[in-house]
């Protein structure tokens, strides 16, 4: 059982900000509820200008919760897109493979970056969720099928399988004060989707936001990413990949599909493709792209054989399940599930 929540601004410090303390007030509450002690780290509520400006105290915060024997669950606020500026403060020295223990760590969007570097350090964690994004939620509680896999995680301190939602959610374009309490529009949702390959396979699950992985190999973002990525071996070597299961979701930007393609090929060059058991694939945030990313997809990978399983409830679409990474996982399309051997 999960006690002691410590939130962490790794990626933006949103949460800092007035124009969301209507929904960290009822994101704290909420965790309260569920028998929660939360703690914000030192620099998590500092505010966007500071955290930006501070990789090295991001660090710092990630680095005490890491250490501190009574965390035991490390929340990330929410995503951006910089964190991999905390490589130099957690590799430079083994600062981070020093503090690496045996708790959850639970984040998703550009918190991939730190998904990766935790992976590179040896510690398992659990992508899909965040505490703004999630917990925060505006409505009159958290998503349910949200919340069902967040209980579940703080319960047993794992996951054991994720089944499909029976609806998705249309984005809020609106998350101000004024919105509290308002639901989201919602969708039936058609549950996991054999692209192509058998509809069994297995292996350890591996990846998350399809933006900030190909940030690791392409610097029109940040000119200096791709170069810090490779001189701390972020993203790991061809044979680190044999046997383990890609996970790829997009992000709020809705990327088209011609960058899609480019983020894909960036990957096959890499060689993965040819050593991984599948590919599990995320639904785009409103249905967007979702036929066109099909096709790159099928076409950029070029090989029919290797199982693609699409519009698993992961990542920016409503609503999210959790993803654990570093277990056993088998994808069965037949009886839409997915099981993890902890």
């Amino acid at each position: 059982m999960i006690k002691n929540v410590a939130i962490v601004s790794l990626s933006r410090g949103t949460i800092g900000e007035d124009f969301v303390k209507h929904e960290v007030d009822l994101g704290v509450e909420r965790l309260k509820s569920m028998g929660l002690n939360v703690r914000f780290m030192p620099h998590a509520l500092m505010g966007i200008e500071y955290v930006e400006k501070h990789p090295e105290k991001r660090a710092d915060d990630l680095l005490q919760a890491l250490k501190d024997p009574s965390v035991d669950m490390i929340l990330c606020a929410i995503g951006g897109d910089d964190t991999y500026r905390l490589l130099p403060y957690l590799f430079e020295h083994n600062e981070l493979s020093d503090a690496v223990s045996n708790k959850i760590f639970l984040g998703f969007s550009d918190t991939t970056i730190n998904h990766f570097m935790l992976h590179k350090a040896g510690m398992k964690t659990f992508y899909g969720q965040s505490f703004l994004a999630d917990i925060c939620e505006i409505g009159k509680d958290m998503l349910p099928y949200t919340r069902r896999y967040f209980k579940e995680l703080i319960t047993t301190g794992t996951i054991q399988e994720v089944l499909p939602s029976e609806v998705w959610y249309e984005a809020r374009t609106d998350f101000g004060a004024g919105q509290m309490g308002t639901p989201m529009k919602s969708h039936a949702n058609q549950g996991l989707e054999l692209l192509q390959g058998t509809p069994v396979f297995s292996g350890e699950i591996l990846g998350g936001c399809i933006d900030s992985i190909y940030d690791m190999f392409d610097g029109e973002r940040y000119a200096d990413m791709p170069m810090l990525c490779q001189k701390y071996g972020l993203f790991p070597a061809a044979s680190d990949w044999a046997g383990r299961i890609l996970l790829l979701e997009s992000s709020e930007e809705k990327m088209e599909p011609q960058k899609y393609a480019k983020a894909l090929t960036a990957l096959k060059k890499t060689g993965i493709f040819r050593v991984i058991s599948g590919v599990l694939v995320g639904k785009p945030m409103d249905e967007i792209y979702r036929e066109e990313y099909k096709q790159a997809l099928k076409v950029v990978i070029g090989d029919p054989q290797l199982p693609i399983v699409c519009n698993l409830n992961i990542g920016h679409a409503q609503p999210r399940c959790i993803i654990p990474f570093g277990v056993e996982a088998t994808v069965d399309v037949n009886r839409q599930v997915i099981r993890f051997s902890n």
